[in-house]
């Protein structure tokens, strides 16, 4: 089975995995609420900006892909 990372990554479920995962091992070893926060905003921040960059690549595909089938058909 093959894991299509380019919707894994933009998925929001994904995120909120990967942070919860974060806070559990953080819990674990202690780590302060302050830091905690730090490094759930960063995480958050990442999975956002990573979200929209592969959407916007999805969307730009697609619209190359229907200039370029509008092109054939006036030819």
């Amino acid at each position: 089975m093959k894991i299509n990372w380019k919707q894994k990554l933009s998925s929001r479920k994904f995120w909120a995995a990967i942070t919860s995962l974060v806070v559990a091992v953080f819990a674990i070893f202690g780590v302060d609420k302050l830091t905690t926060e730090q490094v759930i905003a960063l995480v958050a921040a990442v999975g956002a900006l990573t979200a929209y960059i592969l959407s916007e690549g999805y969307v730009d595909a697609n619209r190359d892909t229907k200039e370029e089938e509008k092109d054939e058909e006036t030819k």
